[in-house]
């Protein structure tokens, strides 16, 4: 459904080719008939950007952890299940890995019945584990936190393993390109900070102006994130203290270079500054998964949780250059990646 999917996807694949493996990334989407998968991927975006209520609505009924029964993913998942067979029998993979609920779903439940004869894992990349992710059928978990290890534990008699996030190598060492970024914002406001607000690959925010005043008035440099939502861009690109970036292909750079994160989905962008050093602060969350998500990174210590401007200004003095506050969140945010998620995968 969005970018960070398709990125780990991309980065699991480029580890195993770079071990002289061979990997093939599928959009599962793709594998459902009748076009559902465009008008799926096209009505989520078009909720999550316009009608958040509507997204809140949907998770509270099919996705939230709870012991009322909801409907499950499974009859929508069934109908791309000769697709996936047809490429397994054609390409004889040594595993399936889901990265992405639906296909969790897909995998899980071809196993349990035997038509999938291969080995297939789950990459859960969300902090918040909804029961979307959960099928008996799935041979491996790997998940983000012991938190979430936890949570798939208590619903699923199957392997869990805790491996920490995906990112590509850059965000873990030296960004050669943060420097550029340093003198662009030095530029544009010299003096003030540079604080990144991120909306995600779509440019979903919550008045993302507003915040970017807001930032601008107590003396930082708000840099807007904008993704490929080109209307957001325009608008950002109308505020005078703002730096709006439309699609950003040095986020290793970016990252390294800015002051703090304030992120509303617990999704990518929120893991890659983790793993640059980046602090997060969670402010106004997109609905669902990822107000659950920011929710469980701040229990862990992962992030701030600010839900109102005062809150936020607050969080960020808190994130001053050498003060122990930034140097635990840092250091919380490097120990979160604890090994390989495609060495996981070895023994299956």
């Amino acid at each position: 459904m969005g970018a960070g999917h398709d990125t780990v996807a991309a980065e699991l694949a480029r580890r195993a080719e770079a071990r002289g493996e061979r990997a093939e990334v599928v959009d599962v989407l793709r594998l459902l008939p009748y076009g559902l998968g465009t008008g799926l991927r096209r009505g989520y975006q078009a909720s999550v950007r316009h009608l958040p209520w509507v997204y809140a609505g949907i998770y509270g009924a099919f996705l939230r952890e709870g012991r009322v029964p909801r409907p499950g993913g499974v009859p929508l998942a069934r109908l791309a299940g000769d697709r996936l067979t047809d490429l397994v029998d054609r390409l004889r993979p040594d595993v399936v890995v889901s990265v992405f609920h639906l296909a969790a779903q897909l995998t899980g439940h071809l196993r349990a019945r035997g038509v999938l004869r291969v080995p297939s894992a789950v990459f859960l990349l969300d902090f918040a584990v909804h029961r979307q992710w959960l099928h008996p059928g799935n041979d491996r978990y790997l998940c983000l936190t012991d938190t979430a290890a936890a949570q798939v534990r208590r619903a699923l008699d199957a392997p869990v393993v805790t491996t920490g996030p995906v990112v590509a190598p850059a965000f873990r060492g030296p960004a050669p390109g943060a420097a550029r970024w340093r003198e662009r914002f030095a530029a544009r406001a010299p003096g003030r900070p540079p604080v990144l607000l991120s909306a995600g690959a779509w440019g979903a925010a919550s008045r993302p102006a507003a915040t970017a005043r807001l930032l601008a008035g107590a003396g930082r440099l708000p840099v807007v994130l904008c993704g490929r939502n080109e209307r957001l861009y325009a608008q950002l690109s109308r505020e005078p203290a703002a730096l709006a970036l439309g699609w950003v292909d040095d986020m290793p750079g970016l990252l390294a270079a800015g002051h703090a994160l304030v992120d509303n989905a617990a999704g990518q962008t929120a893991v890659q500054a983790l793993a640059a050093g980046l602090p997060v602060v969670a402010h106004r969350p997109l609905p669902g998964h990822g107000a659950e998500g920011v929710r469980r990174m701040a229990e862990l210590g992962l992030c701030a949780l600010a839900p109102d401007g005062p809150a936020l200004l607050k969080a960020l003095d808190g994130l001053g250059e050498g003060t122990p506050e930034r140097a635990a969140r840092v250091a919380r945010g490097h120990a979160l990646f604890r090994g390989d998620a495609l060495e996981s995968l070895r023994d299956l």
